[in-house]
């Protein structure tokens, strides 16, 4: 697959002296720094009852979808 640079997927596609691989490797550093270990702890806490709550909305649209497809 080509990105928009028209080289493979996965090479690497330049903005200015940094790559976009260090550049999200960079802002994650800094994401680190800002909120340490315990708000990594509660980040992916709340990203998990994010996802609970995406997949409880699917299963309800399903069973409605299942149920008025019935009738």
């Amino acid at each position: 697959m080509a990105n928009k640079s028209g080289g493979k997927k996965g090479d690497k596609v330049e903005r200015g002296d940094m790559s976009v691989r260090e550049a999200g490797r960079l802002g994650g550093q800094a994401r680190k720094e800002e909120l340490g270990h315990d708000g990594y702890v509660e980040l992916g806490h709340k990203g998990g009852e994010r996802v609970r709550e995406l997949i409880e909305e699917g299963r309800k649209g399903e069973a409605e979808k299942n149920k008025s497809s019935k009738h």
